[in-house]
């Protein structure tokens, strides 16, 4: 057996070889052969097993077929050519990155001021003292009864310090790359909706005594904008493998909200759900959109500043 083998490869090797022209057209070649195209092409000719050998000197390639398989293997690589013709496609534009780090640190810091707040003896606005987390809680039966401020006033309370820290850690990850993407006007707006719906949903779903408090419903509202964002940005790129950023996403929603004596996992599903909506609305709203970006995110952040303020007002008059 071995010894057939060595007499087909004496044959092969007594052929008369012909170099392939990269252009794949008869006459002299016009430019050199890649080490891409060659590896490329010789797995095409071996899959069709077509004999070929490549030959290298002074820099250039050359993927040589026997002469009578010339014309097959010019007939397999045009078709293969053909069929892959701009594939890969080419990366997606850069997208023109925000310097947006600071004002993004300034509004956790504000989120912790205000932590510090509602742990003191404040007797204003007829309250004595205020109770903030009991006015601005998340109570399923009080937000379906009308009391919507609640679906804001609960995204700025925590129960205590570990779960501010947390919320800050985890949430300034995924906020300072979306307020990068987005600019920060519309990053946060686009997540304080998140967080609302979220708290929304999971009122319309849980039991009407259900109560929830913290930022985190906004933080994988967060996680679902980027990993919507992502998912249309590089389409071309992951082609079949499209769901692959959504996937990553639920990883970690499955990873950081699922666990935990208190935590609310509809509050962070739905929140996480609400995201990915608003992330592949907002990409499609936006594209080509020619009215200047810091006029508008100026805009959306003096919208969600109002928002907020505009909720403890109604929670606590």
């Amino acid at each position: 057996m071995n010894r057939m083998i060595e007499e087909k490869n004496i044959d092969i090797e007594q052929l008369d070889w012909v170099p392939i022209p990269p252009e794949l057209k008869d006459g002299l070649s016009e430019q050199p052969m890649s080490k891409r195209k060659l590896k490329s092409w010789m797995l095409v000719l071996q899959a069709r097993q077509i004999p070929c050998r490549s030959e290298t000197g002074d820099r250039n390639y050359q993927l040589l077929v026997p002469v009578d398989q010339y014309q097959n293997a010019c007939q397999e690589l045009i078709q293969y050519e053909a069929e892959n013709h701009n594939w890969p496609p080419p990366p997606p534009a850069e997208r023109k990155l925000q310097e947006n780090t600071a004002s993004t640190i300034w509004i956790f810091i504000f989120l912790a001021i205000f932590y510090n707040i509602t742990q003191q003896q404040i007797n204003q606005f007829g309250h004595h003292p205020i109770n903030w987390v009991e006015l601005g809680h998340a109570h399923a039966e009080k937000i379906l009864n009308g009391e919507c401020w609640r679906l804001i006033t609960a995204l700025t309370l925590h129960s205590g310090p570990l779960h501010l820290t947390g919320n800050i850690l985890l949430g300034g990850i995924f906020m300072l790359r979306l307020c990068r993407i987005l600019g920060s006007g519309m990053a946060w707006f686009l997540v304080l909706t998140a967080g609302a719906l979220g708290n929304l949903l999971n009122a319309w779903i849980q039991s009407p005594d259900h109560r929830s408090i913290g930022a985190s419903t906004a933080v994988f509202g967060a996680v679902g904008l980027l990993a919507a964002i992502n998912t249309l940005h590089f389409r071309q790129n992951l082609w079949r493998r499209w769901p692959i950023p959504i996937a990553a996403a639920f990883g970690l929603l499955a990873l950081l909200g699922a666990s935990g004596e208190n935590t609310d996992l509809g509050a962070h599903l739905f929140g996480f759900l609400s995201g990915t909506g608003l992330g592949f609305v907002s990409e499609y709203l936006t594209r080509g959109l020619k009215h200047p970006w810091r006029l508008i995110n100026g805009g959306l952040a003096f919208l969600s500043a109002l928002l907020v303020v505009a909720a403890w007002w109604l929670a606590l008059r």
